[in-house]
């Protein structure tokens, strides 16, 4: 792979949207090198990873992860372009944190004025956008708890056959483990089956903090941070030796400590 040619992956679960992005970038940047095609969240997550990407077209919703939560797992410096359907609220959001986004159906008028920005970020090696908040806003949705209710205050969680009221407060943090959500406390592992995304519209934002696609951390319980010798960022939990890993894009949230 020549290293001054720009990469790309196209992430969308309809073949032919993928077909119809990939032949309206070959003609408008023909430079360009689509090096992986994902078929679903999952699959774009691991190309991602695999290839770093200059640039991924996330479509924002797949079966597996939303391109949501694919950009909140990504440690590359990949610069993201989100793919959506009509949703003002989330085209409200994108302009606002400066991420480029396109609409469906894309069109080549809007997809040159995006290559064009996304040329001159790839020349000047300008620096990437900090997501954290654009993607906690998104999704949260417009309203982050909608029964008017305020946050949680305790989760109702399974250890083993019991299940125990857990206070909001003695959560050191919380990480989702395939089907189930794992309620980590210092009493030990507790089970919920509301997913992470859902779970984070009901508490919080000052005390739980994201940070990973699948990991939410009670601030009040972490110690500090670390790097690592690749400068990967870990967060340190004051109960026992846990360190859990930071995302790209949550590190922004963590220099003032």
């Amino acid at each position: 792979m020549n290293p001054t040619v720009p990469t790309a992956l196209i992430a969308d679960d309809e073949e032919h949207l993928r077909a119809h992005l990939r032949g309206k970038l070959a003609r408008l940047w023909p430079e360009l090198d689509i090096v992986a095609e994902a078929a679903n969240g999952i699959e774009a997550a691991e190309a991602i990873a695999r290839h770093a990407p200059a640039v991924a077209f996330l479509d924002i919703k797949m079966p597996g992860l939303s391109g949501l939560e694919v950009a909140q797992g990504i440690e590359t410096d990949t610069r993201l372009v989100f793919v959506t359907a009509y949703d003002e609220f989330a085209l409200d959001a994108f302009d606002r944190a400066a991420v480029d986004y396109l609409v469906k159906p894309v069109t080549d008028e809007r997809l040159g004025r995006t290559i064009e920005r996304l040329r001159k970020a790839l020349q000047d090696a300008a620096p990437l956008p900090e997501l954290a908040q654009l993607l906690g806003q998104l999704t949260r949705g417009q309203a982050r708890n909608e029964s008017g209710a305020g946050p949680l205050r305790w989760v109702r969680a399974s250890r083993g056959n019991v299940t125990s009221h857990v206070p909001i407060q003695d959560v050191l943090y919380f990480q989702s483990d395939d089907k189930y959500v794992v309620v980590h406390t210092r009493e030990g592992e507790h089970l919920i089956r509301t997913p992470l995304q859902e779970l984070i519209d009901g508490l919080d934002p000052e005390v739980f903090w994201q940070v990973h696609r699948s990991t939410i951390v009670n601030m009040e319980h972490v110690a500090g941070t670390r790097r690592d010798d690749s400068g990967r960022l870990f967060v340190r939990m004051r109960e026992g030796d846990t360190e859990l890993a930071v995302s790209r894009a949550y590190v922004h949230r963590f220099r003032q400590m």
